[in-house]
């Protein structure tokens, strides 16, 4: 494959390309956070490395050139409804399966095996973001399925499976399956308690026909799906594979794939299905309680995949400002640019630290009960919060590039396009914010958590302190449903200050505070108050390409 990756070290004044660097290696908030929670790394370094080659770097243009495309019908007429994808795309799957970014946490006894996954998530997702959401919706689907043993017993060694088999074939002809989610309709979205697709038992061990239409189906080439429609006992949830057992395709047709503005790599479809057949997962009428589980595995990866975003829009601004003059100076240099890119840079170690710190509490939640209600509180807090900024920062970095930001051949464009869709995804930024609120009120337990964690960090700022303080006394009196976005994004700057502040450089953790916590902040990035370190900041977030000099 020739990558479109130009060349332009020769070019004056012009940055080379930013490669044959290791994306996991060069991320120090990433790196440093690992080794906190894990001590050995694993292959991450190995991954960091692959990721940052030229040839991989064009696997992701590759993939975004080419679009997926639709079959609904071969050349007799016969419906199969088939998704073609370009070479890239299976490239960029295969690698992340094989490494176990998919669902292979669940089968394994290794601690640290969820934190391990969203560090190779993240470094994967900045080479190209479309192909998380099979990888997410397969490692969300674990949980669902283990409520109904039986189906677990066939499907979880194929969904944890290392092997990619993209070809559709009967479960039982696998060596490896993904699954996708089919569960929004046209006139709830969000609500699905007002979903209209019917299902029919149909003879003994929780079979049933499925009939209706799904606004949007993720990842529509997966082999099977998960599935809300309404049985005789109420909404409930069901698994559908694309090919039934006795290797006939079921009626899941795909009427068309969405126009997305990004995520284009990655297909996205309105399915009809024609009276399809499916097995019920966990109990009739219990549909939405059965996918709880999965929804804080999704949000958890919208998490992730956005601090994805955010540290591979800070390394190329930051990669660009390092090899970039003008007046007389590298743009680095350059007071006003370093305050942009330091202010970037606090915001992108904030959200990798809060993903990490989730990660860990997904590895420990079993069997502690401090992790779970904080896996449960702080995965919506950070839905919200960290999604919500990750536009915003994307927007300014590409700024940072100026006109070769905004044109195609860089990896900017691709990255604001991208920006938007994990806010939307898995219940938007109300949808997260009412959550949190809800947890507050059934669950008081996860304040007392929440309070707990942060206290962790109580004395070393004395702007976390009086911030976290002046939360507790707001919380007292229960919050109103219209101030929920003003709580949450409270609640998230004091999770990210008491993270920065014990485990970050002391110029990281003041910047933050300073101006996230302490009001010394304006209503743009690059608004930094007085005093900060911007040089060391910048230096820390700068990524070392092979091709770069020292």
């Amino acid at each position: 494959m020739v990558s479109i990756v130009h060349d332009r070290s020769g070019s004056p004044n012009q940055p080379p390309p930013l490669q044959d660097y290791n994306l996991f290696e060069s991320d120090a908030a990433l790196r440093e956070g690992v080794g906190r929670y894990l001590g050995d790394p694993g292959r991450l370094s190995t991954l960091g490395k692959a990721a940052g080659s030229p040839g991989v770097i064009a696997w992701g243009f590759a993939a975004n050139a080419h679009a997926p495309e639709l079959r609904t019908h071969n050349r007799y007429g016969d419906r199969i409804d088939e998704v073609d994808f370009h070479p890239a795309w299976h490239d960029l799957l295969r690698v992340a399966i094989g490494f176990g970014m998919h669902a292979t946490p669940w089968a394994s006894e290794e601690p640290g095996a969820h934190l391990h996954r969203a560090a190779a998530f993240s470094v994967w997702s900045q080479v190209e973001a479309g192909v998380g959401c099979p990888l997410s919706m397969t490692y969300a689907a674990i949980p669902a399925l283990r409520t109904e043993p039986a189906l677990a017993e066939v499907w979880e060694p194929l969904l944890t499976s290392t092997v990619y088999d993209p070809n559709l074939r009967p479960a039982a002809e696998k060596r490896g399956v993904l699954c996708g989610m089919a569960m929004t309709e046209r006139q709830g979205g969000s609500d699905v308690r007002t979903n209209t697709t019917s299902a029919a038992p149909a003879g003994s061990g929780g079979e049933y026909r499925l009939t209706g239409s799904k606004w949007f189906c993720s990842a529509p080439m997966s082999d099977a799906f998960l599935v809300l429609a309404q049985a005789p006992g109420g909404l409930s949830c069901f698994l559908l594979p694309r090919v039934l057992p006795d290797g006939t395709r079921n009626a899941f047709h795909l009427q068309r794939l969405k126009d997305k503005l990004g995520n284009r790599s990655n297909a996205s479809a309105e399915v009809e299905l024609a009276v399809a057949g499916g097995w019920r997962v966990g109990e009739e009428g219990r549909g939405i309680r059965t996918i709880l589980e999965m929804v804080n595995c999704t949000r958890l990866d919208c998490v992730i995949g956005t601090a994805a975003l955010m540290r591979q829009a800070v390394a190329q601004a930051t990669h660009h400002a390092a090899h970039r003059s003008a007046f007389g100076k590298r743009l680095a240099d350059q007071p006003l640019m370093a305050g942009v890119l330091a202010d970037l840079a606090v915001e992108s170690e904030a959200a990798t630290a809060l993903m990490l710190r989730l990660a860990h509490a997904a590895d420990c939640s079993a069997h502690e009960e401090h992790e779970a209600l904080i896996r449960r509180i702080g995965t919506a807090v950070a839905k919200y919060w960290v999604c919500k900024r990750g536009p915003v920062l994307t927007a300014e970095a590409l700024e940072c590039l100026g006109g070769n930001g905004y044109v195609a051949e860089s990896v900017m464009p691709r990255l604001y396009r991208e920006a938007p869709v994990n806010s939307i995804w898995e219940g938007s930024a109300n949808v997260n914010a009412l959550d949190v609120l809800r947890a507050l009120a059934r669950t008081p337990a996860t304040r007392d958590a929440f309070f707990a964690e942060v206290a962790l960090a109580a004395g070393g700022d004395h702007r976390l302190d009086a911030h976290v303080a002046r939360l507790r006394q707001d919380l007292e009196g229960g919050p109103a449903e219209g101030q929920a976005r003003r709580l949450v994004e409270r609640m998230a700057l004091a999770l990210q200050g008491a993270l920065l502040v014990r485990h970050s450089p002391a110029a990281v953790a003041d910047a933050f505070c300073a101006s996230r916590l302490g009001g010394d902040w304006g209503h743009a990035f690059g608004t930094l108050p007085d005093g900060v370190d911007t040089a060391a900041i910048v230096a820390r977030h700068t990524p070392r390409a092979a091709t770069t000099s020292p």
